[in-house]
């Protein structure tokens, strides 16, 4: 995938939003990148949408901002003009797909039946949007109708909220969805930006899902980690199992047998998708030890660590 498409694949969620009064552009792009997804696809549904674009792109110059809902190759022009980096369009229209493939515009068509990922494929495509996703058949027609493109990805749009958010995103063929459950018309006119940051905020927390897996208590020697293992044990019946380099006693205390990392100790915090995870984090400032990850057969990264600390323990990020 290129540079854009992987992005949107980070960000996990596309808010679709519907400005009728360009003036809201500014307040809803910063309620969107407070409440940690700086992306959208702001809809061509109504008059505003080219200067709430380019407003947003002005504002927000790293901002993610894409076109959707879009018609025509005028549109294209427009669209690009005022600040987008995609394209999006409910259809499969092969004039206005060969119009962004010619001038490397990214394009994501509205795909709905085997034809249409057909005539994308021919077209150089390897994402399409699955458009109306739920009226469509849902995530069981998507794993159906995917089966024989293995090489073709989706972006399902329509009728995706955050209760079936995370059942589209576990199936791997699944990029990213699109989403307008946090920008919900009625909150934009009202101005309650506030309220479109909180759901935002929740919309992240949810796809990441994040759940403490265990803690991690540094030992000086084999003998230390055994016995406080058995304390943990016989206090409350964790039943201890010895590894290579630490005991554990039930699933969530590891006690190591020599130092490791962290001045403490370390916890491992489990997420649902570990690569969207460092990517959010890592816009708010924290960073990673690349030494530090480890994959599985497949080659997908399952653990890595920060390189800050919390309150003298080192902090890892877990596959679910």
């Amino acid at each position: 995938m290129n540079e854009v498409l992987r992005k949107i694949q980070m960000m996990g969620i596309v808010p679709v939003i519907k400005l009728d009064d360009a003036k809201d552009a500014v307040p809803l792009a910063k309620a969107l990148c407070d409440g940690g997804l700086p992306c959208a696809e702001v809809t061509f549904r109504t008059a505003a949408a080219e200067e709430s674009i380019r407003l947003m792109r002005e504002a927000f110059p790293d901002m993610l901002i894409g076109a959707g809902t879009v018609l025509t190759t005028e549109q294209v022009d427009l669209a690009i003009n005022a600040g987008a980096t995609f394209i999006v369009s409910p259809g499969l229209n092969p004039k206005i797909v060969s119009y962004c493939v010619e001038r490397n515009i990214t394009i994501t068509p509205g795909c709905s039946n085997p034809s249409d990922i057909e005539t994308a494929i021919e077209l150089g495509l390897e994402v399409v949007k699955f458009f109306p996703a739920e009226a469509a058949g849902g995530l069981a027609m998507i794993k159906a109708m995917s089966a024989p493109y293995v090489n073709m990805k989706f972006m399902p749009t329509g009728g995706v909220n955050a209760s079936n958010l995370n059942t589209y995103l576990d199936f791997p063929k699944i990029v990213a969805c699109g989403g307008s459950w946090m920008v919900k018309d009625d909150l934009v006119k009202a101005g309650d930006f506030n309220k479109i940051t909180q759901l935002t905020k929740e919309a992240v927390t949810m796809m990441l899902g994040f759940e403490l897996r265990h803690i991690g208590i540094n030992m000086d020697n084999e003998k230390q980690a055994d016995q406080v293992a058995d304390s943990f044990e016989q206090l409350f019946g964790f039943t201890k199992k010895v590894g290579n380099s630490s005991i554990f006693a039930g699933a969530g205390i590891e006690v190591m047998k020599e130092p490791y990392l962290g001045e403490k100790g370390h916890i491992a915090i489990q997420t649902n998708y570990i690569d969207r995870a460092v990517f959010h984090l890592g816009r708010q400032g924290y960073t990673f030890k690349e030494e530090s990850k480890k994959f599985d057969k497949k080659g997908n990264l399952v653990a890595i660590y920060f390189n800050q600390e919390l309150g003298g323990f080192a902090v890892h990020l877990v596959q679910k």
